[in-house]
């Protein structure tokens, strides 16, 4: 199992539009990703319920990645989070 937090730097949080793009990056992997904001947890894959978490600029997010690929996934979706979020 591979993690990490990530502060979010942009001004409207994961919107639509990125968390989108998230999805169909994490599609490339075989591994579980989680998203974890307080005590709430969500797949990464559900788009709505990654929507429906309302992260905003600032909050800080944990993101767990866990399977076979979990190496090359983490670091793939940390480069997305930095490049986007």
């Amino acid at each position: 199992m591979k993690s990490f937090e990530y502060t979010i730097t942009d001004p409207v949080g994961i919107h639509a539009r990125p968390a989108g793009i998230l999805v169909k990056e994490i599609k490339n992997y075989t591994s579980t990703v989680t998203v974890t904001k307080g005590e709430k947890s969500v797949n990464a894959l559900k788009l709505m319920a990654l929507m429906g978490m309302g992260i905003k600029q600032g909050d800080t997010v944990q993101v767990t990645v866990e399977g076979p690929d979990e190496e090359t996934a983490a670091a793939a979706i940390e480069a997305f989070f930095k490049a986007n979020l």
